[in-house]
């Protein structure tokens, strides 16, 4: 496993979503979003996955996967290649699923905010019907690829 510095640990901290790509039957890769409820600086990182769909059936077969995240404002984002495994519902202890609540109702209120802002009426707020996470996945970083223009970084 790779350490992660404070500044990436920070960057996937701020992120409301990110993309995780898993390798599927046929050897193509799959992205899926993913919500990260809990990343440390010795390079493990967990998600939480609310079916048990195309991603969970590609960790079953391969391991391999990478995390990816981009801020298109700040020109910065960071490829993280590594693999992951999924943990099953018992696994995922009761801090984890708050941890989860806590996100969702944040990005609904965040939503809100923004459309009382934008004067928008009838906006859906799909994060509220989101089924409860299925499994947790477990991905363990083995490279970090800042995805930055080398002349931004």
């Amino acid at each position: 496993m790779v350490k992660l510095t404070e500044s990436v640990i920070r960057f996937f901290e701020s992120q409301g979503c990110v993309i995780l790509a898993t390798i599927d039957a046929l050897g193509f890769p799959h992205s899926a979003c993913k919500d990260i409820i809990k990343i440390d600086r010795e390079g493990k990182i967990y998600l939480l996955d609310v079916y048990h769909g195309k991603t969970f059936e590609n960790l079953k077969r391969s391991s391999l996967a990478s995390i990816t995240a981009f801020n298109e404002h700040k020109f910065i984002g960071y490829c993280l290649k590594g693999k992951a495994s999924s943990l099953s519902e018992k696994e995922m202890t009761p801090e984890v699923l708050k941890s989860w609540e806590e996100r969702i109702t944040n990005r609904a209120t965040q939503r809100l905010l923004k459309n009382l802002r934008e004067e928008k009426v009838n906006s859906p707020h799909p994060e509220v019907s989101l089924p409860k996470p299925k499994y947790l996945i477990l991905f363990e970083v083995q490279e970090v690829v800042d995805l930055a223009p080398y002349n931004l970084r």
